[in-house]
């Protein structure tokens, strides 16, 4: 394993320039730090490439690094779910986001909540969506954790030390400390510039490693034949599933998973704050644009959950941490260990980065839309309740990881979509329309919650969480697609009712808020 002091001299240097940059965001860009706009949102004054380096660190998570290589690895073809919905959800991400982003300029809104709040006329409806947002961030936090988990015990591995649960959790207690103090200095411009570095250094262990690595074994050919004598000499139940193609039976799966988490990303409130922190329109569009190239380094990554087939001392390492550590594994056998410090602290900033973001998010909803429908808040208050608010965040998602069992990391992400997917109507369709009810809304997001959460408890036997689908006669359908129909249900039977009732939409934001600034 090519995993020594050099690396970890690497990885703690590395660290250090990322502290820095995080805690030099207060000064970049000067502003008013002490009000929530300036730093939850960067003061709406990113241009396009930082907008799509912010919006690539919460593409380019440990969702990315760890989470999809693990289902790849452990249940084939079916992984690449998540590639057919990163190159599903930006098409979504520019028919919304730019309408969101102009009323929210004209309007002064924060978050999503304040919009659907005026919309609809409902201070219940915009309390809910935002403790939907905010409940949502906490699996999709945990998941950061996991990720960062699996690059410590690969670490650790290497340097001869047990990967105890004392030494990781301390050293993501060291970590998120760090992290915290920075989020509440800098706010979103240290998460901005701390994105940036973590994306060039991801940049750089994707391109290398998925050049190195099949030119070392011989090819893809190779890294596929070696799944399949693996499985035939071992039959390990815990190795690749589904190879080397789905079954029809998996479609309805893979479909509804996609387009599921499509349309769910762009509802999680640290995807809306990457958007609202644009500076102009444009810029939001041209940032937008450019994220599918980070779709190209998805595709590629979920390839290293077969290449680590070729490697048998990193198979083992993978098969006894039930594939979580696949990508730190691979890397370890496989590249120089000068360079392993350089990969290592990419994955695992990139779990620290988007926790900061969505700790951000969160935070930014709870105060303006939860906690300032009952108390007065002055904006230096807002601020500063928001920033204690994430770091609360933060550690209530790494208490997460401990009491929700899972299989699969990507069960996490799998899970908070199921949640957010349900803000979808007051959301993207009050987008488009003021002709639902807001109390119908309301009825129909707490039905599609509840009904979510509930069949994903069923489906699991009310225990570890390893599944997110719900089978039917046509195969497995992802839970949040269900959710949302009996969500969308609930909210036309009662707006149908209450326009039986008398009830007529008011026009309290008109169209042209939604498509030009003032």
């Amino acid at each position: 394993m090519n995993v020594d002091t050099l690396t970890l001299g690497i990885f703690i240097a590395l660290f250090a320039i990322f502290a820095f940059l995080g805690f030099y965001g207060a000064r970049w860009r000067r502003g008013d730090l002490s009000r929530l706009d300036e730093w939850g949102l960067g003061g709406r004054r990113l241009g396009w490439l930082l907008v799509w380096f912010l919006m690539g660190a919460d593409l380019y998570t440990a969702y990315t690094f760890i989470a999809v290589p693990e289902l790849a690895f452990g249940k084939g073809a079916l992984a690449y779910f998540a590639v057919m919905y990163v190159a599903l959800t930006f098409p979504i991400a520019l028919i919304t986001m730019p309408r969101l982003w102009t009323v929210s300029r004209n309007r002064g809104y924060v978050t999503a909540a304040d919009f659907v709040k005026d919309r609809f006329n409902s201070k219940s409806l915009a309390i809910a969506v935002a403790l939907v947002g905010a409940v949502a961030e906490i699996p999709y936090i945990a998941l950061q954790i996991v990720g960062m988990e699996a690059v410590l015990i690969v670490l650790l591995v290497g340097l001869g030390l047990p990967p105890t649960h004392l030494t990781l959790d301390l050293s993501l207690l060291i970590a998120f400390i760090i992290l915290a103090a920075f989020t509440i200095t800098s706010g979103l411009r240290g998460a901005a510039l701390t994105g940036v570095f973590k994306d060039i250094l991801i940049w750089i262990t994707v391109l290398a490693t998925i050049i190195a690595v099949p030119l070392s074994i011989g090819g893809f050919t190779h890294a596929f034949s070696s799944v399949s004598s693996t499985l035939s000499a071992k039959n390990e139940a815990k190795l690749y599933a589904l190879f080397p193609s789905l079954p029809s039976s998996a479609i309805p799966a893979f479909w509804t998973l996609a387009v599921g988490s499509a349309m769910a990303l762009y509802l999680y409130p640290h995807a809306i704050n990457g958007s609202l922190s644009a500076e102009d329109k444009t810029k939001l569009k041209y940032g937008t644009a450019l994220l599918p190239l980070y779709g190209i380094g998805l595709a590629l990554l979920a390839l290293f959950g077969i290449l680590v087939y070729t490697i048998p001392p990193a198979l083992s390492l993978t098969v006894k941490y039930d594939g979580l550590t696949a990508v730190p594994a691979l890397l370890a056998y496989s590249m120089p260990d000068w360079f392993n410090g350089i990969a290592f602290l990419g994955i695992f900033i990139g779990g620290l980065v988007p926790a900061s973001i969505m700790a951000i998010g969160s935070a930014n909803l709870l105060v303006r839309n939860v906690v300032r429908e009952f108390r007065d808040l002055t904006p230096r208050g807002e601020a500063t309740l928001a920033k204690w608010i994430s770091t609360a965040f933060k550690f209530l998602a790494l208490a997460f990881i401990f009491i929700v069992p899972l299989n699969f990391a990507i069960g996490l992400q799998l899970l908070g979509g199921i949640i957010v997917l349900q803000a979808l109507p007051p959301v993207f369709l009050g987008l488009f329309t003021n002709k639902l009810e807001g109390r119908s809304l309301l009825a129909g997001l707490i039905a599609g919650v509840v009904s979510g959460v509930l069949i994903t408890a069923y489906v699991n036997h009310f225990g570890q969480l390893s599944v997110s689908t719900l089978s039917t006669p046509i195969g497995g359908i992802y839970i949040a697609l269900i959710a949302l129909g009996i969500n969308l249900l609930v909210s036309v039977i009662g707006t149908i009712v209450a326009m039986a009732m008398g009830w007529k939409p008011k026009e309290t934001i008109k169209e042209e808020e939604l498509v030009r600034t003032r």
